[in-house]
């Protein structure tokens, strides 16, 4: 069975101070056109469960569409990290990463109703340390890998020289850690510096 570990996109949900926050309405009814309902949106490609493009923070570097589809696919490791105000490469150290090439770090009970004021963060000697690994693809369930007010974001640029990319947002308050199976393809939106995901994992039956 696959579980969802997306965040609901709905009016009111928390979103970066100052960016532009989710808006979701009926544009035109059924009665208005005679034969649907037509929605329309407005959003922040960085509210909820995203994708971070490594153009996000590099203006070099690849946007969304240009992005490999096989990187948010496969196998992944679900580790539990709550309590950890700071995910080191040492506390990651006794992880059996069975050959996964995608961690999903679990650091929370749930996502916050409200935007968080602090974070857990990753330290940027985690890159290495996953790269070294195979891994791929790093996911977390806050919004962002670097402390909040974090102007250098070292976390986004040490795993984009490692070869790692970024998941966001995640909820994964009521998945164990464990070995699963990931499927969290972003939008394919061309030039984008991020984009929305839905992202689910499936026990894998083997460990």
């Amino acid at each position: 069975m696959w579980i969802d570990i997306t965040q609901t996109m709905q009016n009111g949900m928390p979103n970066w101070p100052g960016d532009t926050p989710f808006s979701f309405e009926v544009g035109y009814t059924k009665q208005q056109t005679g034969s649907v309902n037509i929605g329309r949106m407005t959003t922040s490609l960085h509210t909820g469960t995203h994708a971070d493009a490594p153009f996000h923070f590099n203006s070099e570097a690849e946007t969304i569409e240009q992005l490999d589809v096989n990187v948010y696919i496969g196998d992944c490791v679900i580790v539990d990290c709550i309590g950890q105000e700071r995910v080191t490469a040492q506390s990651l150290e006794p992880v059996d990463f069975r050959s996964a090439k995608r961690v999903l770090l679990k650091t929370i009970e749930q996502p916050s109703a409200a935007f968080p004021q602090t974070i857990p963060v990753i330290h940027p000697n985690v890159a290495p340390f996953l790269k070294e690994r195979g891994v791929i693809l790093l996911g977390i369930d806050n919004p962002s890998v670097d402390p909040l007010d974090s102007k250098e974001v070292l976390a986004h640029h040490k795993l984009y020289e490692h070869g790692i990319h970024i998941l966001e947002g995640l909820d994964l308050g009521h998945v164990q850690q464990g070995l699963y199976e990931l499927i969290a393809l972003p939008l394919k939106i061309a030039g984008a510096d991020g984009a929305p995901v839905r992202a689910v994992v499936r026990k894998k039956l083997i460990e």
